[in-house]
């Protein structure tokens, strides 16, 4: 019998390692944490695996500066890795070459558990006449990130729901709740759109354009997650290996589970629309490999030494 192991696919690519970008206070560290299910802070390790003073490294990060190269790991999932840039949207041209050589150099890394998989560009929307700033313009014309899916996310977007209901008080006084909600979330999409910030990242003359964008909101409570970032980044990357390793480190997010099993069900249908056989093997195990919280076993029903179906037994590791 053969086994789909999340283990086999994780050491086959590596750790799953992203690029969060963005300047101070915008939200990365909750980010990071929210993704990892913790509300520890991570373990720090150099370039060559020696663990640095947490308290050393917070206090540097926390004056706009620290080494990219720096690994941050958590406990609670050491199967990500986090690289921080933080510290080049102060203006340090410096720091922006550290930072462009960085990506240069592990986008098109030899070996693949050296590559960054995904850029996380966190842009945060409590000062919506700041959201595209001379950071923001360099990266996006200057930085060559290769076949490596940048996902813009627009953090505390819920600042402007105050900034909308400011706006149209007036008009909304003596309506329903319900019609009030309704104007408030239209006007912040009127805000949204009146800051410009998705033509400029999506300006087609930028060398790098984002594949996705979402919104986080109130990411300080607790039952806030980044299920919506996960599933972009998933669904941006190119390579169904790398997908496979950024699901496998998510196994109690079934809901990301389920929608790439669909994603392959319609592919494979697409592909299999013209043939008169379906081979339901390669069928059902293409569907039970999305779940790495599964330990998935084949085994053929024989009638007359002839195999007739394939059954998949599913118990959990």
């Amino acid at each position: 019998m053969a086994t789909i192991d999340a283990q086999e696919i994780r050491e086959s690519i590596g750790r799953f390692r992203v690029l969060i970008v963005g300047r101070a206070n915008a939200g990365k560290t909750t980010i990071l944490q929210k993704v990892c299910n913790t509300t520890d802070q991570p373990e720090i390790y150099d370039a060559k695996g020696n663990q640095i003073d947490a308290a050393v490294v917070n206090g540097s990060i926390n004056r706009g500066n620290h080494t990219i190269t720096n690994e941050m790991v958590f406990k609670s999932n050491p199967a990500f890795v986090f690289h921080d840039s933080c510290g080049f949207e102060a203006g340090s041209e410096g720091e922006f070459d550290d930072m462009k050589t960085f990506i240069s150099q592990r986008v098109h890394a030899t070996k693949l558990d050296e590559r960054i998989h995904a850029i996380w560009y966190c842009i945060p929307m409590d000062e919506p006449c700041r959201t595209f700033q001379r950071s923001e313009e360099n990266f996006f014309s200057e930085c060559d990130t290769g076949h490596v899916p940048v996902i813009a996310v627009f953090t505390k977007f819920e600042a402007l729901r105050p900034v909308a209901y400011g706006e149209i008080k007036k008009e909304i006084k003596g309506v329903s709740g319900d019609e009030r909600s309704k104007r408030i979330a239209q006007r912040v999409e009127e805000l949204f759109t009146k800051t410009g910030v998705c033509d400029r990242l999506y300006d087609p003359k930028n060398r790098t354009r984002p594949k996705s964008h979402v919104r986080l909101e109130n990411m300080n409570k607790p039952d806030a997650n980044c299920n919506a970032l996960l599933e972009h980044t998933t669904f941006a990357l190119d390579n169904n290996e790398l997908r496979l390793c950024l699901v496998s480190t998510q196994q109690s997010n079934l809901d990301l589970c389920i929608k790439c099993a669909v994603a392959t069900l319609v592919d494979r249908a697409k592909q299999q629309s013209a043939l008169r056989r379906v081979d339901h093997e390669v069928y059902q195990y293409d569907i039970a490999k999305w779940f790495p919280h599964l330990q998935v076993r084949r085994r053929f029903i024989q009638s007359d030494n002839t195999p007739v179906m394939v059954l998949i037994n599913v118990a959990h590791q």
